[in-house]
């Protein structure tokens, strides 16, 4: 018996209820996803830091908590507007220009993240020098070998943060084989295995950087919401992950990487990243002025410990003056928690990977998408 105007009157409710329902739980996850994400910018500000997570700003721990956070928003940003969502809603203005500008930040990503793992490799390198000089200078009593070989091993990783800077600034060959070419005369301490950038000498970080950033702008108050909003989160976040190691960690060519970037005022998650950008910004200005290479917490105090021990093994004489020994002996145990403290660079490197390869995966997911889509919207020729 067909359906009266009553029955399918009621039928259209439940519809519209379901609908609603539906609606209301979408609109739930979009705003847990900002406040997530919120929360996790806020609680890297240094002003957050706490006994038990006492790790200041662009150091060693920062960083690994930074891709922490970045792949928990990946991995919920795919949730949220990936997985399980209807294509048609790709097809709709604007998402059907920004899933494609996003797409193509994330292929901007991949080359930061190859370049960063070139960085990490030579950061690595500046830890090995560094612990060469620690073991000569802890030896009892020191002699003048001991100085000797501290002294070539300080000299040569110097030298590499020097000419890192440089070539960092004049596109040229790469910082490793640079400081392996100035090293030369330090053949005893081994030579320094050539981390050659996978880039051509046109390539630039900071250019890639901006491209990124270029046409990154905030919705407008007569768009639509919904999809669009966590579309542009996740490109923010990409864009000042990226940001931040480049800033701190070696690579090719970051002239006018102080920019800022345009952030969006009226959306709360933008306040912690906001905090954050204007801190490392004024230090990127005065690593500009020193012209220290990267502003990794634990690089810059391995520099200028480097320094004041090189100070010290050209005006060695034996024995040593107490007071002398002891301030050395104080620099030298500092240095020695900074090796210990850069170990830790070989699980950023891996999270580094990871970050490439979750890039990888999502970039995948959204193409097959968007490979719907132009299916749905690709008239059948008869």
């Amino acid at each position: 018996m067909p359906p009266t105007d009553n029955q399918g009157s009621f039928l259209n409710r439940i519809s519209i209820r379901r609908n609603q329902v539906v609606y209301e739980h979408e609109v739930e996850d979009l705003e847990q996803f900002q406040k997530h994400v919120t929360d996790r910018l806020s609680e890297l500000s240094p002003e957050a830091a706490t006994v038990d997570q006492p790790e200041t700003l662009l150091s060693i721990a920062w960083f690994r908590r930074l891709l922490d956070a970045f792949l928990c928003c990946e991995a919920e940003f795919k949730a949220v507007v990936i997985m399980g969502r209807d294509a048609t809603n790709f097809a709709k203005s604007p998402l059907d220009r920004l899933i494609p500008e996003h797409l193509d930040r994330t292929v901007k990503a991949l080359d930061i993240c190859n370049a960063i793992t070139h960085g990490i490799d030579l950061l690595l390198h500046w830890q090995k020098l560094a612990q060469i000089a620690v073991d000569s200078l802890q030896q009892r009593p020191i002699g003048e070998g001991h100085v000797k070989r501290a002294r070539k091993a300080l000299n040569t990783l110097l030298s590499s943060i020097t000419i890192d800077d440089k070539e960092n600034h004049h596109h040229g060959k790469s910082a490793a084989a640079a400081a392996a070419a100035a090293a030369k005369d330090h053949a005893t301490i081994g030579n320094l295995r050539s981390l050659s950038y996978c880039f051509a000498r046109s390539w630039s970080a900071a250019k890639q950087i901006q491209a990124m950033s270029s046409n990154l702008v905030a919705p407008r108050g007569g768009e639509p919401t919904g999809l669009v909003i966590p579309v542009y989160l996740m490109s923010f976040v990409l864009v000042f992950v990226m940001w931040a190691m480049v800033a701190a960690i070696p690579c090719q060519e970051r002239t006018g990487l102080g920019a800022h970037m345009q952030l969006p005022k009226q959306f709360s998650w933008a306040h912690p990243m906001i905090g954050l950008q204007e801190k490392i910004g004024e230090l990127w200005k005065k690593k500009e002025k020193k012209g220290r290479s990267g502003l990794l917490e634990e690089t810059q105090r391995l520099e200028k410990l480097g320094k004041n021990l090189v100070e010290f093994a050209d005006g060695f004489t034996f024995p040593v003056e107490a007071e002398k020994a002891e301030e050395v002996a104080a620099q030298v145990a500092e240095m020695a928690e900074i090796c210990r403290r850069m170990e830790e660079l070989v699980p950023v490197q891996l999270q580094v990977r990871e970050v490439f390869h979750r890039i990888v995966r999502s970039r995948a997911e959204a193409l097959d998408v968007l490979d719907q889509v132009t299916k749905m919207t690709t008239q059948i020729q008869y």
